[in-house]
């Protein structure tokens, strides 16, 4: 049930969130509105409020907005005097601000909850040495246990984040770390070396052999807000080096997971515990923003290039054009779609259902 709750409550939220920053912008815009979808078809209940029809569908991967005259190439009558109701009778930064709210919404909403963790308590480790490995450089540079350290080459540092960071980045280097013990300060000269652990996209990174003593840093409202807004950009630059890295084949396509993995995923957190929840979602939708970014026919970001082009030629694209870029980008998403499933349902059979670390 952790699995199956995890799943509908994250993805529902997120396409929402998404659905509803098209909505409300076109609705600011004065575009009608004529249906508001969460997932897609079978439908399970609708219902119309005003002029716009509200479904709930059961296939839960996605939804959508339909607008009064979204399609250019469309032969649909429409009345003069309800033109300026349409959205292609909008001037191109509206319908781009309309396109683009989708995107902008699941990353606001993933800064608000992550900052709304951090004040609620996410933990954020102290740069205190919890303990030194043996035969690692740290033990051979004099590292203790309750080591607080309070500089890097200078640069302050408050959070261990800041540590791990420097001394991944720093391979070979050598570095002066700045700690306090017993009351002293004392200086530190470490040269990190590569081990045999890998980051997140398989690189070796720079290690001494430290660990964080688990002491938790308290902080205040401004502080946990600047927290949420710094992890979100953090949590981005991953998102988009993941994505170019993929472009430039330095990470396989074997790396990419689909819904079955974010089910298990989705359920492992929620067994662990609600910020562990939080995380995820901030997570993935912002997975979302910068996927649905991407100037693919069919995606936003596709929509966003087309009207880019309309602005600089000044007229809509049209036509055979359109046509076979809309069709080639359904060829890619449903390659994609394909190709996330067969790697979840590889990675099951092959290493069983439980996710890795």
């Amino acid at each position: 049930m952790e699995y199956i709750l995890g799943f509908i409550v994250l993805l529902g939220v997120l396409i929402f969130v998404h659905e509803f920053g098209h909505f409300i912008v076109a609705k600011a815009l004065g575009v009608k509105v004529l249906k508001f979808s969460l997932g897609f078809s079978p439908v399970m209940i609708k219902r119309k409020w005003g002029e716009t029809e509200y479904m709930l569908s059961w296939i839960p991967l996605g939804g959508y907005v339909k607008l009064f005259g979204e399609e250019p190439d469309s032969e649909e009558e429409i009345a003069p005097e309800e033109q300026h109701r349409t959205f292609t009778g909008k001037p191109v930064w509206a319908r781009m601000a309309i396109v683009a709210a989708g995107p902008v919404f699941n990353f606001v909403f993933a800064v608000i909850l992550l900052c709304s963790g951090f004040v609620a308590g996410f933990p954020v480790l102290a740069p205190e040495v919890g303990k030194a490995l043996p035969g690692s450089p740290a033990i051979e540079a004099g590292f203790q246990p309750g080591d607080l350290v309070k500089a890097i080459d200078g640069r302050p540092v408050w959070r261990w984040d800041d540590v791990r960071n420097t001394i991944e980045d720093a391979a070979g280097k050598r570095l002066v770390f700045t700690v306090e013990r017993n009351g002293s300060v004392k200086e530190i000269t470490v040269t990190p070396t590569l081990t045999d652990q890998k980051d997140v996209f398989g690189e070796l990174k720079g290690r001494i052999g430290i660990a964080p003593s688990g002491k938790k840093i308290e902080l205040g409202f401004v502080a946990s807000i600047g927290e949420g807004v710094r992890f979100s950009g953090y949590l981005t630059k991953l998102v988009v080096m993941t994505v170019v890295k993929l472009v430039r084949g330095e990470i396989g396509v074997k790396a990419l997971s689909g819904p079955i993995t974010i089910a298990q995923a989705s359920g492992e957190s929620l067994k662990a515990g609600v910020f562990s929840f939080i995380f995820l979602m901030s997570y993935i939708s912002i997975n979302l923003a910068i996927i649905n970014l991407l100037p693919i026919p069919v995606l936003d970001g596709g929509h966003l290039l087309f009207f880019l082009i309309e602005a600089i030629i000044r007229k809509p694209v049209t036509g055979k054009v359109r046509e076979v870029a809309v069709q080639l980008g359904l060829l890619i998403i449903v390659f994609l779609i394909g190709l996330v499933f067969f790697n979840d349902i590889y990675r099951i059979v092959t290493k069983g259902w439980a996710l890795s670390p």
